[in-house]
């Protein structure tokens, strides 16, 4: 577990987030500090890989920015159906929900994204050289290191692709102020291929365990590589590979479906404790590093909170019998008296976290997930029915209401791709990833289904700006976020995404 940074790396992150502000996307170091006098021993490059890991989990970099993990949510949620504003809502926020997005918004600087990749490129620019200076470091360590630095710059590339599409490519560190340079867009597909690649490249060398628990799930193994080889091929209609990347976790004997049979206990394990049976990969936040989400979420003056529709459809109640409840709606996912969401903020079903206790771990992967991407995957191959026996897998751990069973024909593959995107909305809401579900199966065979989109505008948009939100979503380039301003002015190579010049 990623608990403790060497005083080699904080001087790095420090100097880093200190940096000159009018070079490339902010990521140049001084002079020298990854040079020789760093990389000398395996505890320096041990360090360097762990200031990976607390870049993904520290503050925002700058006042113009969000912490990275406050956009994973953020850029998975906010366009999407199950969020709702308040009276303390920012007004680049409800400029998000609203589909009113202006280059100058905070919430589309990528920044942060951008130093977590630096600073892997910097290991695995750098990491190599260390075996000729320190006898002790090994092939084996040195190869762990490789695929931990691959994998989380592939992650971070893979959320910029869905996010923004068309996006710098830069695989080199930029490690002195003699390298600087300017750097056009690459394509999403190139994007993607370097993600495809810098996976295929870190399964071999990743551990299947460190010994023990936290790390396991708060560190990169090759189940993590293997679930976000399963997200990025089903983004790209790759059906036969993503399913193969699920079977290697369905079938590794370490990971499963927690007991929902007592809704607590299934909250308790799986959110606020962590680092369950049924998780994958997980940031590890704790008391000496809180997660950003508390101000979003519970204080007096929250943010965002859910949307009616999360417990009026996605999880609905029984008004027959109250205590006939889905167990990952009320008391899970939100908090059906006020929506408060609820998933980063429970102590248990029924107490909140004080603002010193915002530790939840930000889930990336868990086996629900898994199981449903195999899901979606099966159904567009033309396995309905094994589709519809994993969903129906989940909705019984779940205890899902037989009010939300949509009940498609296996033969339906619309009618069930429909019951899966809903499932999903219902097993993993507020976990960051309704918006690029919806955008997924939108996109999908040319954008066949725009209708997914279009539909969703009259739960999430106020009536007066329905019909220019639609308007917009109709042009596919507005599915992806502007390139933020201070970039734009930066980087001369750079243009512009096509919907927002």
């Amino acid at each position: 577990m990623i608990k403790f940074i060497s005083k080699p790396v904080l001087i790095l992150v420090a100097v880093l987030s200190l940096s000159s502000c009018k070079k490339w996307l902010d990521l140049q170091p001084q002079d020298g500090i990854t040079g020789a006098e760093f990389w000398k021993t395996k505890e320096q490059v041990q360090s360097a890989v762990f200031g990976i890991y607390a870049a993904l989990t520290g503050p925002a970099v700058s006042s113009n920015t969000s912490a990275v993990s406050e956009s994973f949510f953020i850029w998975g949620e906010l366009r999407a159906d199950m969020i709702a504003s308040t009276l303390a809502t920012t007004n680049e926020q409800v400029d998000v929900i609203n589909v009113n997005i202006l280059p100058t918004n905070r919430i589309v600087n990528w920044r942060g994204i951008y130093q977590v990749i630096n600073y892997c490129n910097t290991v695995l620019d750098f990491a190599p050289a260390v075996l000729q200076r320190d006898a002790t470091f090994t092939q084996a360590a040195l190869d762990k290191y490789i695929a931990e630095a691959k994998t989380i710059r592939a992650l971070m590339y893979f959320y910029l692709a869905r996010t923004f599409g068309d996006v710098p490519l830069k695989i080199k560190a930029t490690s002195s102020d003699r390298e600087i340079e300017q750097i056009a867009k690459s394509t999403q597909a190139d994007v993607l291929a370097q993600v495809v690649n810098d996976l295929g490249e870190a399964e071999p060398l990743a551990v299947l365990t460190y010994g023990d628990q936290a790390s396991d799930k708060g560190r990169i193994t090759k189940y993590t590589v293997n679930a976000i080889q399963a997200d990025v091929h089903l983004w790209m209609e790759n059906y036969d590979a993503c399913i193969a990347a699920c079977n290697k976790l369905t079938t590794a004997g370490r990971f499963g479906l927690l007991d929902g049979s007592s809704a607590n206990t299934w909250f308790t394990n799986l959110f606020v404790t962590g680092n369950s049976n049924e998780s994958i990969f997980e940031l590890q936040f704790d008391r000496q590093r809180l997660n950003p989400y508390f101000p979003l979420f519970m204080t007096n003056s929250r943010r965002l909170i859910a949307s009616p529709v999360v417990m009026d459809d996605i999880y609905q109640l029984d008004l027959v019998n109250p205590l006939n409840v889905d167990i990952r709606g009320d008391g899970a996912a939100v908090r059906s008296s006020d929506n408060v969401i609820w998933k980063q903020i429970g102590l248990s079903n029924s107490t909140a976290r004080a603002a010193e206790e915002s530790y939840a771990h930000w889930i990336f992967y868990r086996y629900a997930d898994i199981l449903l991407m195999k899901a979606e995957a099966l159904n567009q191959k033309g396995s309905g029915q094994e589709a519809l026996d994993i969903v129906y897998q989940i909705r019984s751990r779940g205890r899902a209401l037989v009010g939300t069973d949509l009940a498609p024909s296996a033969s339906d593959k619309d009618g069930v791709a429909d019951f899966i995107i809903a499932e999903r909305a219902r097993e993993l809401a507020f976990e960051g990833k309704r918006w690029f579900d919806l955008l997924r199966n939108a996109k999908r065979e040319n954008y066949r289904r725009i209708g997914i989109l279009l539909n969703m505008v009259s739960t999430t948009v106020p009536p007066d700006r329905q019909q220019s939100a639609i308007t917009k979503f109709r042009d596919h380039n507005s599915h992806y976020l502007p390139i933020f301003s201070y970039e734009l002015e930066t980087d001369k190579l750079l243009v512009q995404n096509p919907f927002y010049r």
